[in-house]
């Protein structure tokens, strides 16, 4: 589910989704951008009711990590804490993600590749999700040029945190074949299956999965890329 993160509708909507196909299938698991991987055990103290959400918000390191407000996703928490729901904190340390978009994923010691996929697992050949990045960085660097050590770094940084995320999901969905995975993250992460989609099938090819990905937009984005090819498999419109 890709989604806006400051855009409550977005989340409203995520929950809706959420109750309707845990009545289809309780063996579902809530996959989260907002949590970073090394913080998996708060989550799962909470989630088993030894910590309260207080404690959960402030081990995590939720506001300065994630930033956004607490209140659009305590609900899908609290309902996920309710019904004994796994959740997965999928995300990449932030440390680890600044220092590859200064330095680039060979300054990364073996410490900060913890919480990553091996480096040789990371693919950087993704020629249309190269440019998508190249107009988002132009954007906001005034015209960035593409092969510039700078936007190299960025692009880099782009490619860990979907493989990252990519790579837990991946992970739980081999050890735990009969679950259905509900992954919330940004809709950057998701269009045009660029980002994790692929990446998680990549993974699971030996693995009889499959993908369906949301986008949820207002009536007056465009749903459609210039050449046409849809940006999700379903579009929830407000």
């Amino acid at each position: 589910m890709g989604e806006t993160h400051n855009q409550i509708q977005d989340h409203q909507a995520q929950l809706q989704l959420i109750k309707l196909l845990y009545q289809q299938n309780p063996k579902i698991v809530i996959a989260l951008e907002m949590f970073q991987r090394p913080y998996q055990d708060v989550l799962d103290q909470y989630l088993q009711g030894k910590i309260p959400e207080s404690q959960l918000i402030e081990q995590t390191q939720y506001h300065q990590r994630w930033g956004f407000p607490w209140e659009n996703y305590a609900e899908i928490l609290r309902f996920a804490q309710k019904n004994n729901l796994p959740v997965l904190a999928i995300n990449t340390p932030t440390e680890v993600t600044r220092k590859v978009a200064k330095e680039g994923l060979e300054s990364l010691t073996p410490s900060e590749q913890k919480y990553i996929p091996p480096i040789s697992e990371i693919n950087l050949n993704s020629p249309e999700y190269r440019q998508m990045l190249l107009e988002i960085y132009q954007q906001h660097h005034h015209g960035g040029k593409s092969n510039s050590s700078d936007f190299e770094n960025f692009f880099r940084a782009q490619i860990l945190w979907d493989e990252t995320m990519a790579d837990a999901i991946a992970n739980y969905v081999k050890i735990n074949p009969d679950s259905q995975v509900i992954v919330l993250v940004g809709q950057g992460h998701v269009i045009y299956n660029y980002g994790i989609p692929s990446r998680v099938q990549r993974r699971l090819e030996d693995i009889n999965s499959i993908q369906r990905s949301i986008l949820f937009q207002s009536p007056d984005q465009d749903p459609t890329s210039p050449n046409n090819s849809p940006i999700s498999d379903f579009i929830w419109q407000h």
